[in-house]
């Protein structure tokens, strides 16, 4: 199986599937929740055929602040979400007091309702890309140490650094699907996605370097007729098996937690889906070609002078 022959398909589609999500990261970022940006969020039950109804008065009795309103329904009950500015509790008593007791008919209900500042949005915000930066820096390390005994001429940075690159491709494909779902469909991003992403680094970077550590041992063990590419391929065909296995029955697990799961796990396990299927691609079909195409190039360089 000549997977590593078509190394420079299988970058191109991977960058591909960046595109899109890149493309919209940019021009539009992502829908944030209050854990980010700050403010409240109270939740209503209302009777179905009286939402309209409802909104209108929502919005009127919230006109001190600026009011996004969304409708849902869950298990037959109609929910409206209405976030706001930040406000306090005894605020919003009163608010809840006034709707309920003008909305008896409508069987109006808060069912829920949280507040978070701005200051601690935006030091979940800051926090949030203090561990991602942190994460990154310490797998490269960790990798760089783990393959310092790689035969030469190549090199346990490269090795650290193909990891890397393959994981942030993961965690940008993840951002992309939700920037556009945010886009498209209202989908926001709280700091349990912070948590998907992590881990969906983590196991980017172990599934990848169950292949690297493949290609570290066959790299001493097969003839010296094998050249760098011959062996990498090797390596791929020897724990693609494993590698599928894997992460088929982590995706069936995610795949019942998404359909069977509570509403507000949905965004986490969606998330986590995404990036384990993208991590499996990538450290085989990303990861790997990078490092052959590295190595191919220093070899050349190094070569010529």
């Amino acid at each position: 199986m000549e997977i590593i022959k078509y190394k420079y398909h299988f970058l191109i589609f991977s960058l591909v599937l960046l595109i899109p999500g890149i493309i919209f990261l940019a021009v539009f970022g992502l829908r944030l929740s209050i854990d980010f940006v700050g403010g409240s969020l109270a939740t209503y039950e209302v009777s179905e055929n009286s939402t309209q109804i409802v909104e209108e008065s929502i919005k009127k009795t919230y006109s001190e602040n600026s009011v996004e309103l969304e409708n849902f329904s869950i298990e037959g009950s109609n929910k409206l979400v209405v976030r706001t500015k930040p406000v306090d509790v005894n605020k919003n008593q009163e608010l809840k007091t006034l709707l309920e007791e003008k909305h008896k008919d409508q069987s109006l209900k808060q069912v829920a309702f949280e507040t978070v500042g701005p200051v601690v949005g935006r030091e979940t915000t800051q926090n949030a890309f203090v561990s991602l930066a942190w994460a990154s820096l310490g797998i490269l390390l960790y990798i760089a140490y783990a393959f310092r005994n790689v035969p030469k001429p190549f090199s346990s940075v490269r090795f650290g650094a193909a990891a890397i690159i393959a994981m942030l491709h993961d965690a940008v494909l993840v951002l992309g699907v939700f920037s556009i779902l945010g886009y498209f469909y209202g989908t926001e991003v709280d700091s349990l996605f912070i948590t998907a992403i992590l881990t969906v680094i983590g196991f980017s970077v172990h599934d990848t370097i169950v292949v690297f550590d493949r290609i570290r041992e066959n790299l001493s063990k097969l003839p010296s007729s094998f050249n760098f590419e011959s062996v990498v391929n090797f390596s791929i065909v020897e724990t693609l098996n494993r590698s599928l296995a894997t992460s088929f029955t982590v995706v069936l697990t995610l795949s019942s937690l998404y359909l069977l799961g509570g509403e507000s796990i949905k965004t986490f396990v969606f998330a986590m889906l995404i990036g384990i299927i993208s991590g499996t691609y990538s450290s085989i079909f990303t990861a790997s070609p990078i490092l052959v195409i590295w190595e191919d190039y220093v070899r050349k360089r190094s070569r010529n002078k």
